[in-house]
Protein backbone atom coordinates (compact mmCIF):
# COMPACT_ATOMS: atom_id res chain seq x y z
CA UNK A 1 0.00 0.00 0.00
CA UNK A 2 1.37 3.24 -1.28
CA UNK A 3 1.85 6.37 1.65
CA UNK A 4 -0.61 8.34 -0.22
CA UNK A 5 -2.89 5.05 0.22
CA UNK A 6 -2.41 5.16 3.94
CA UNK A 7 -2.94 8.28 4.54
CA UNK A 8 -6.24 8.18 2.62
CA UNK A 9 -7.90 5.40 4.10
CA UNK A 10 -8.50 6.76 7.78
CA UNK A 11 -8.93 9.66 6.82
CA UNK A 12 -12.37 8.79 4.80
CA UNK A 13 -13.11 6.66 8.30
CA UNK A 14 -12.57 9.51 9.97
CA UNK A 15 -14.26 12.15 7.85
CA UNK A 16 -17.58 9.80 7.98
CA UNK A 17 -17.18 9.77 12.11
CA UNK A 18 -16.77 13.36 12.11
CA UNK A 19 -19.18 14.63 9.56
CA UNK A 20 -16.68 16.54 8.54
CA UNK A 21 -16.68 18.97 11.34
CA UNK A 22 -13.27 19.89 11.45
CA UNK A 23 -13.51 21.58 7.51
CA UNK A 24 -16.37 24.47 9.01
CA UNK A 25 -16.71 27.12 7.31
CA UNK A 26 -18.51 28.78 10.19
CA UNK A 27 -16.54 31.86 12.26
CA UNK A 28 -17.02 34.59 15.00
CA UNK A 29 -16.92 38.05 13.74
CA UNK A 30 -18.49 41.28 15.18
CA UNK A 31 -20.66 41.97 12.83
CA UNK A 32 -22.74 39.63 10.42
CA UNK A 33 -22.77 40.03 6.37
CA UNK A 34 -25.52 38.60 5.28
CA UNK A 35 -24.87 39.25 1.30
CA UNK A 36 -21.60 41.08 0.25
CA UNK A 37 -22.28 44.58 -1.64
CA UNK A 38 -20.63 44.45 -5.11
CA UNK A 39 -17.10 46.00 -6.16
CA UNK A 40 -17.81 49.10 -7.96
CA UNK A 41 -15.11 48.18 -10.50
CA UNK A 42 -16.03 49.55 -13.71
CA UNK A 43 -12.43 48.78 -14.77
CA UNK A 44 -14.01 46.17 -17.78
CA UNK A 45 -16.11 49.05 -18.81
CA UNK A 46 -14.51 51.69 -21.60
CA UNK A 47 -12.85 54.21 -19.78
CA UNK A 48 -13.80 56.32 -22.88
CA UNK A 49 -17.37 56.34 -22.35
CA UNK A 50 -17.72 56.09 -18.68
CA UNK A 51 -16.76 59.08 -16.22
CA UNK A 52 -15.52 56.87 -13.87
CA UNK A 53 -12.02 55.12 -15.40
CA UNK A 54 -10.29 52.29 -13.36
CA UNK A 55 -7.24 53.81 -12.06
CA UNK A 56 -5.70 52.14 -8.95
CA UNK A 57 -4.16 53.96 -6.52
CA UNK A 58 -1.66 52.16 -3.75
CA UNK A 59 -2.07 52.53 -0.03
CA UNK A 60 0.16 51.17 2.61
CA UNK A 61 -1.01 49.82 5.57
CA UNK A 62 0.99 48.14 8.51
CA UNK A 63 0.23 44.72 9.82
CA UNK A 64 1.26 43.05 13.26
CA UNK A 65 1.45 39.10 13.08
CA UNK A 66 2.19 37.08 16.19
CA UNK A 67 2.03 33.57 16.76
CA UNK A 68 2.53 31.84 20.15
CA UNK A 69 1.80 28.06 21.35
CA UNK A 70 0.53 28.09 24.46
CA UNK A 71 1.12 24.68 25.57
CA UNK A 72 -2.65 24.24 26.48
CA UNK A 73 -2.73 26.73 29.58
CA UNK A 74 -5.65 29.37 29.34
CA UNK A 75 -4.65 32.81 29.90
CA UNK A 76 -3.87 34.25 33.52
CA UNK A 77 -5.23 36.81 35.17
CA UNK A 78 -2.46 38.71 35.29
CA UNK A 79 -1.11 38.57 31.28
CA UNK A 80 -0.51 41.40 29.88
CA UNK A 81 -1.71 41.49 26.71
CA UNK A 82 -0.91 44.94 25.38
CA UNK A 83 2.94 44.39 26.17
CA UNK A 84 2.96 41.05 23.87
CA UNK A 85 1.12 43.21 21.11
CA UNK A 86 3.09 46.35 22.12
CA UNK A 87 0.20 48.16 21.66
CA UNK A 88 2.41 51.57 23.70
CA UNK A 89 4.75 51.38 20.95
CA UNK A 90 3.61 50.38 17.80
CA UNK A 91 0.55 51.20 15.64
CA UNK A 92 -1.10 48.88 13.32
CA UNK A 93 -3.89 48.57 11.03
CA UNK A 94 -4.16 45.20 10.95
CA UNK A 95 -3.75 42.73 13.73
CA UNK A 96 -3.23 38.80 13.31
CA UNK A 97 -2.52 36.56 16.06
CA UNK A 98 -2.05 32.75 16.03
CA UNK A 99 -2.37 30.38 18.64
CA UNK A 100 -1.78 26.43 19.37
CA UNK A 101 -2.38 24.07 21.99
CA UNK A 102 -5.10 26.90 23.64
CA UNK A 103 -6.81 23.61 24.91
CA UNK A 104 -5.04 20.66 26.15
CA UNK A 105 -4.79 17.81 23.91
CA UNK A 106 -7.24 15.25 24.76
CA UNK A 107 -9.89 12.81 23.15
CA UNK A 108 -12.94 14.70 22.85
CA UNK A 109 -10.64 17.72 21.76
CA UNK A 110 -9.18 15.97 19.06
CA UNK A 111 -12.42 14.68 17.87
CA UNK A 112 -13.37 18.45 16.91
CA UNK A 113 -15.14 19.74 20.15
CA UNK A 114 -13.76 22.61 21.11
CA UNK A 115 -13.88 24.63 24.06
CA UNK A 116 -14.98 28.04 22.73
CA UNK A 117 -14.68 29.34 25.88
CA UNK A 118 -11.01 29.45 25.83
CA UNK A 119 -10.77 31.33 22.41
CA UNK A 120 -13.61 33.50 23.81
CA UNK A 121 -11.54 34.99 26.70
CA UNK A 122 -8.40 35.33 24.02
CA UNK A 123 -10.63 37.39 21.79
CA UNK A 124 -11.47 38.75 24.98
CA UNK A 125 -8.31 40.09 25.99
CA UNK A 126 -7.42 41.08 23.25
CA UNK A 127 -10.30 43.15 22.31
CA UNK A 128 -9.34 45.22 25.48
CA UNK A 129 -5.88 44.91 24.71
CA UNK A 130 -6.25 46.79 21.26
CA UNK A 131 -8.99 49.24 22.53
CA UNK A 132 -7.57 50.46 25.51
CA UNK A 133 -8.36 54.19 25.22
CA UNK A 134 -5.22 55.34 27.06
CA UNK A 135 -3.46 53.56 24.56
CA UNK A 136 -5.31 55.03 21.24
CA UNK A 137 -4.99 58.60 22.85
CA UNK A 138 -1.11 57.76 22.52
CA UNK A 139 -0.94 57.39 18.45
CA UNK A 140 -4.21 59.86 18.28
CA UNK A 141 -1.56 61.66 15.83
CA UNK A 142 -2.01 58.51 13.22
CA UNK A 143 -5.31 60.67 12.19
CA UNK A 144 -3.26 62.60 10.19
CA UNK A 145 -2.02 59.77 8.00
CA UNK A 146 -6.24 58.78 7.04
CA UNK A 147 -7.04 59.63 3.28
CA UNK A 148 -10.12 61.95 3.70
CA UNK A 149 -12.66 58.87 2.02
CA UNK A 150 -11.05 56.89 5.48
CA UNK A 151 -11.45 60.21 7.36
CA UNK A 152 -15.45 60.48 6.34
CA UNK A 153 -16.36 57.14 7.16
CA UNK A 154 -14.64 56.86 10.26
CA UNK A 155 -15.87 60.56 11.12
CA UNK A 156 -13.17 60.46 14.08
CA UNK A 157 -13.75 58.27 16.56
CA UNK A 158 -12.73 55.39 14.15
CA UNK A 159 -9.60 53.88 15.34
CA UNK A 160 -11.19 51.35 17.33
CA UNK A 161 -10.72 47.29 16.53
CA UNK A 162 -13.23 45.05 15.50
CA UNK A 163 -12.92 40.98 14.57
CA UNK A 164 -13.69 40.57 11.12
CA UNK A 165 -12.29 36.89 11.58
CA UNK A 166 -12.33 34.47 14.73
CA UNK A 167 -11.94 30.71 13.56
CA UNK A 168 -10.65 27.68 16.42
CA UNK A 169 -9.93 24.20 15.02
CA UNK A 170 -9.30 21.99 18.50
CA UNK A 171 -6.12 23.53 19.67
CA UNK A 172 -5.63 26.35 16.79
CA UNK A 173 -6.96 29.53 16.99
CA UNK A 174 -6.77 32.67 14.52
CA UNK A 175 -7.99 35.90 15.20
CA UNK A 176 -8.05 38.28 13.14
CA UNK A 177 -8.80 42.32 13.70
CA UNK A 178 -8.97 45.85 11.91
CA UNK A 179 -9.37 49.36 12.93
CA UNK A 180 -13.24 50.29 12.23
CA UNK A 181 -12.23 52.89 9.41
CA UNK A 182 -11.39 49.76 7.26
CA UNK A 183 -14.47 47.36 7.83
CA UNK A 184 -16.20 48.56 4.74
CA UNK A 185 -13.36 47.85 2.65
CA UNK A 186 -12.81 44.24 4.00
CA UNK A 187 -14.80 41.70 1.43
CA UNK A 188 -15.17 38.53 0.97
CA UNK A 189 -13.58 37.22 4.37
CA UNK A 190 -13.51 33.05 4.65
CA UNK A 191 -12.18 30.65 6.70
CA UNK A 192 -10.72 27.09 5.53
CA UNK A 193 -9.54 24.26 8.26
CA UNK A 194 -7.04 21.15 7.41
CA UNK A 195 -6.79 18.44 10.04
CA UNK A 196 -3.23 16.82 9.80
CA UNK A 197 -2.74 15.02 12.80
CA UNK A 198 -4.52 11.74 13.90
CA UNK A 199 -4.99 9.18 10.96
CA UNK A 200 -4.28 11.89 8.63
CA UNK A 201 -6.86 14.68 8.96
CA UNK A 202 -8.00 15.14 12.61
CA UNK A 203 -7.06 18.19 13.89
CA UNK A 204 -4.62 18.50 17.09
CA UNK A 205 -2.31 19.00 13.60
CA UNK A 206 -2.88 21.06 10.60
CA UNK A 207 -4.29 24.61 9.49
CA UNK A 208 -6.57 27.16 10.25
CA UNK A 209 -6.37 29.69 7.12
CA UNK A 210 -8.65 33.20 6.93
CA UNK A 211 -8.58 35.23 3.83
CA UNK A 212 -10.05 38.61 2.18
CA UNK A 213 -9.86 41.12 0.40
CA UNK A 214 -8.64 44.68 1.62
CA UNK A 215 -9.99 47.13 -1.38
CA UNK A 216 -8.51 45.40 -4.30
CA UNK A 217 -5.92 42.84 -2.93
CA UNK A 218 -6.38 39.69 -1.54
CA UNK A 219 -4.55 38.35 1.69
CA UNK A 220 -4.48 34.62 3.32
CA UNK A 221 -2.61 34.23 6.42
CA UNK A 222 -2.45 30.55 7.94
CA UNK A 223 -1.99 29.17 10.92
CA UNK A 224 -0.50 26.25 11.42
CA UNK A 225 0.89 23.48 14.03
CA UNK A 226 3.07 21.36 12.32
CA UNK A 227 4.11 17.43 12.88
CA UNK A 228 6.39 17.35 16.00
CA UNK A 229 9.69 15.13 16.96
CA UNK A 230 13.27 15.90 17.05
CA UNK A 231 14.17 12.60 15.30
CA UNK A 232 16.22 12.73 12.06
CA UNK A 233 13.37 11.93 9.41
CA UNK A 234 10.39 13.34 11.70
CA UNK A 235 11.17 16.97 9.30
CA UNK A 236 9.35 14.93 6.40
CA UNK A 237 6.41 14.51 8.33
CA UNK A 238 6.21 18.69 8.39
CA UNK A 239 6.93 18.71 4.93
CA UNK A 240 4.20 16.06 4.35
CA UNK A 241 1.71 18.29 6.37
CA UNK A 242 2.59 21.58 4.31
CA UNK A 243 2.56 20.04 0.89
CA UNK A 244 -1.49 18.53 2.56
CA UNK A 245 -2.11 22.21 3.70
CA UNK A 246 -1.26 23.82 0.31
CA UNK A 247 -3.22 21.16 -1.92
CA UNK A 248 -6.02 20.74 0.25
CA UNK A 249 -6.88 24.61 1.37
CA UNK A 250 -9.80 25.96 -0.62
CA UNK A 251 -12.03 28.97 -0.67
CA UNK A 252 -15.10 30.01 -2.24
CA UNK A 253 -14.31 31.46 -5.96
CA UNK A 254 -17.10 33.70 -5.06
CA UNK A 255 -20.30 34.81 -7.23
CA UNK A 256 -18.05 36.20 -10.15
CA UNK A 257 -15.75 33.47 -9.72
CA UNK A 258 -12.74 35.69 -10.01
CA UNK A 259 -11.79 35.48 -6.03
CA UNK A 260 -8.58 33.02 -5.29
CA UNK A 261 -9.05 29.68 -4.42
CA UNK A 262 -5.90 28.67 -3.15
CA UNK A 263 -3.06 30.01 -0.42
CA UNK A 264 -0.71 30.91 -3.01
CA UNK A 265 -3.48 32.45 -5.72
CA UNK A 266 -3.19 35.57 -3.04
CA UNK A 267 -1.77 38.70 -3.43
CA UNK A 268 0.10 38.62 0.00
CA UNK A 269 0.58 35.31 1.93
CA UNK A 270 1.78 34.96 5.36
CA UNK A 271 2.89 31.73 7.37
CA UNK A 272 2.81 31.84 11.00
CA UNK A 273 2.34 29.13 13.48
CA UNK A 274 4.46 26.08 15.46
CA UNK A 275 5.91 25.06 12.55
CA UNK A 276 7.99 22.15 14.59
CA UNK A 277 11.36 22.45 12.51
CA UNK A 278 14.61 22.03 14.48
CA UNK A 279 18.15 22.26 14.15
CA UNK A 280 20.13 19.33 12.24
CA UNK A 281 22.52 18.84 15.09
CA UNK A 282 23.41 17.16 18.27
CA UNK A 283 22.01 18.21 21.58
CA UNK A 284 25.16 18.83 22.88
CA UNK A 285 26.30 20.77 19.90
CA UNK A 286 22.89 23.01 19.73
CA UNK A 287 22.51 23.73 23.48
CA UNK A 288 26.73 24.92 23.73
CA UNK A 289 26.07 27.03 20.43
CA UNK A 290 22.71 28.11 22.10
CA UNK A 291 25.09 29.21 25.21
CA UNK A 292 27.58 30.85 23.43
CA UNK A 293 24.66 32.98 21.46
CA UNK A 294 25.91 32.13 18.48
CA UNK A 295 22.54 32.54 16.26
CA UNK A 296 24.27 32.47 12.82
CA UNK A 297 25.67 28.59 13.48
CA UNK A 298 22.51 27.16 14.61
CA UNK A 299 20.67 29.06 11.42
CA UNK A 300 23.09 27.20 9.24
CA UNK A 301 21.65 23.80 10.44
CA UNK A 302 18.09 25.31 10.82
CA UNK A 303 15.76 22.91 8.76
CA UNK A 304 13.12 25.59 7.88
CA UNK A 305 16.21 28.03 6.68
CA UNK A 306 16.30 24.62 3.79
CA UNK A 307 12.97 24.55 3.09
CA UNK A 308 13.37 28.15 2.51
CA UNK A 309 16.09 27.59 0.05
CA UNK A 310 15.26 24.58 -1.63
CA UNK A 311 12.42 22.81 -0.47
CA UNK A 312 8.79 23.18 0.29
CA UNK A 313 8.82 26.70 1.02
CA UNK A 314 11.02 27.66 -2.02
CA UNK A 315 10.45 31.46 -2.84
CA UNK A 316 9.02 32.51 0.54
CA UNK A 317 10.75 34.87 2.90
CA UNK A 318 12.04 35.03 6.58
CA UNK A 319 13.48 37.74 8.04
CA UNK A 320 16.69 37.36 10.09
CA UNK A 321 16.67 35.69 13.71
CA UNK A 322 18.38 37.36 15.90
CA UNK A 323 16.94 35.83 19.16
CA UNK A 324 16.97 33.21 21.05
CA UNK A 325 15.10 30.01 20.10
CA UNK A 326 11.44 29.48 21.07
CA UNK A 327 11.61 26.01 22.23
CA UNK A 328 11.15 24.06 24.67
CA UNK A 329 11.71 26.10 28.28
CA UNK A 330 10.45 25.24 31.75
CA UNK A 331 6.92 26.78 32.03
CA UNK A 332 7.26 30.44 33.89
CA UNK A 333 10.89 30.06 33.76
CA UNK A 334 13.84 31.22 31.76
CA UNK A 335 15.43 27.49 31.58
CA UNK A 336 15.31 25.57 28.63
CA UNK A 337 14.11 21.81 29.02
CA UNK A 338 16.64 19.15 29.88
CA UNK A 339 19.36 21.19 30.26
CA UNK A 340 21.94 19.45 32.19
CA UNK A 341 22.02 21.01 35.38
CA UNK A 342 18.66 20.92 35.47
CA UNK A 343 17.18 17.83 34.56
CA UNK A 344 15.11 15.48 36.02
CA UNK A 345 15.93 11.50 36.05
CA UNK A 346 13.79 9.88 33.05
CA UNK A 347 12.94 13.31 31.73
CA UNK A 348 12.87 13.14 28.01
CA UNK A 349 15.45 16.14 26.71
CA UNK A 350 14.40 18.59 23.69
CA UNK A 351 17.12 20.42 22.03
CA UNK A 352 16.32 24.17 21.65
CA UNK A 353 14.95 25.14 18.18
CA UNK A 354 13.26 28.05 16.78
CA UNK A 355 9.78 25.92 16.34
CA UNK A 356 7.57 29.43 15.91
CA UNK A 357 8.05 31.14 13.00
CA UNK A 358 6.69 33.83 10.71
CA UNK A 359 7.14 33.32 6.67
CA UNK A 360 5.86 34.94 3.50
CA UNK A 361 5.53 34.91 0.08
CA UNK A 362 3.95 37.28 -2.85
CA UNK A 363 3.53 40.72 -3.62
CA UNK A 364 3.34 44.17 -1.52
CA UNK A 365 4.63 43.10 1.79
CA UNK A 366 7.54 44.15 3.63
CA UNK A 367 8.93 43.41 7.13
CA UNK A 368 10.34 45.77 9.15
CA UNK A 369 10.42 43.77 12.78
CA UNK A 370 10.94 40.45 13.74
CA UNK A 371 11.42 39.44 17.40
CA UNK A 372 10.04 36.90 19.98
CA UNK A 373 8.04 37.80 23.26
CA UNK A 374 8.97 37.24 27.09
CA UNK A 375 5.58 36.00 28.32
CA UNK A 376 6.77 32.37 30.04
CA UNK A 377 3.71 30.26 31.32
CA UNK A 378 4.09 28.42 28.07
CA UNK A 379 6.93 26.08 27.08
CA UNK A 380 6.95 28.37 24.17
CA UNK A 381 7.61 32.01 23.58
CA UNK A 382 5.46 33.73 20.99
CA UNK A 383 7.02 35.30 18.10
CA UNK A 384 5.93 38.75 16.31
CA UNK A 385 6.33 40.11 13.21
CA UNK A 386 5.04 44.02 11.46
CA UNK A 387 4.68 44.14 8.06
CA UNK A 388 3.48 46.85 5.69
CA UNK A 389 1.53 45.65 2.75
CA UNK A 390 0.72 47.87 -0.29
CA UNK A 391 -2.62 47.41 -0.76
CA UNK A 392 -4.43 48.51 -3.95
CA UNK A 393 -7.34 50.76 -4.45
CA UNK A 394 -9.53 52.20 -6.68
CA UNK A 395 -8.69 55.60 -6.90
CA UNK A 396 -11.05 57.33 -9.19
CA UNK A 397 -14.32 55.57 -7.30
CA UNK A 398 -13.78 57.09 -4.03
CA UNK A 399 -16.66 59.52 -3.70
CA UNK A 400 -19.36 56.85 -4.96
CA UNK A 401 -17.52 54.11 -2.82
CA UNK A 402 -17.87 56.37 0.49
CA UNK A 403 -21.56 56.74 -0.15
CA UNK A 404 -22.17 53.16 -0.19
CA UNK A 405 -19.77 52.34 2.06
CA UNK A 406 -20.43 54.76 4.62
CA UNK A 407 -24.38 53.46 4.99
CA UNK A 408 -22.99 50.20 5.50
CA UNK A 409 -20.78 51.36 7.68
CA UNK A 410 -23.28 53.14 10.00
CA UNK A 411 -25.26 49.97 9.68
CA UNK A 412 -22.31 47.74 11.26
CA UNK A 413 -21.62 50.19 14.11
CA UNK A 414 -25.15 51.10 15.36
CA UNK A 415 -24.63 46.79 16.18
CA UNK A 416 -22.88 47.93 19.03
CA UNK A 417 -20.82 44.42 19.48
CA UNK A 418 -18.26 45.27 21.63
CA UNK A 419 -18.66 41.94 23.82
CA UNK A 420 -19.26 39.35 20.97
CA UNK A 421 -18.28 36.39 22.01
CA UNK A 422 -18.64 37.24 25.73
CA UNK A 423 -22.55 37.52 25.38
CA UNK A 424 -22.17 33.67 23.43
CA UNK A 425 -22.84 34.94 19.99
CA UNK A 426 -23.25 32.68 17.46
CA UNK A 427 -20.78 31.61 14.68
CA UNK A 428 -21.97 33.21 11.05
CA UNK A 429 -21.36 30.95 7.80
CA UNK A 430 -20.79 32.92 4.41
Amino acid sequence: MSRNQQVMWPRLVANKILGKRLGSNNFVADFPRKKEFPSLDFSSLNPNKTIFGSHKATHNYRIFVSTWNVGGVAPPADLDMEKLLDTGNTSCEIYVLGFQEIVPLSTSNVLGSENNKISTKWNSLIRRALNNKNTRKQHSSEEGKLSNDEKSINNIPGQEFRCVISKQMVGILISVWVRSYLCPYIRYPSVSCIGCGIMGCLGNKGSVSARFKLHETSFCFVCCHLASGGRQGDEKLRNFNVCEIFSRTSFPRGASLDLPRKILDHDGVIFLGDLNYRIYLQESSVRRLVYARDWNSLLENDQLRMELMHGEFKGWHEGSIAFAPTYKYRPNSDVYYGCFHQSQKGEKKRAPAWCDRIIWYGTGLKQHVYTRGEENFSDHRPVKAIFTAEVGVLHSLKQIQSFFLSERFDRITSLQTDDFVCKGRSSFQF
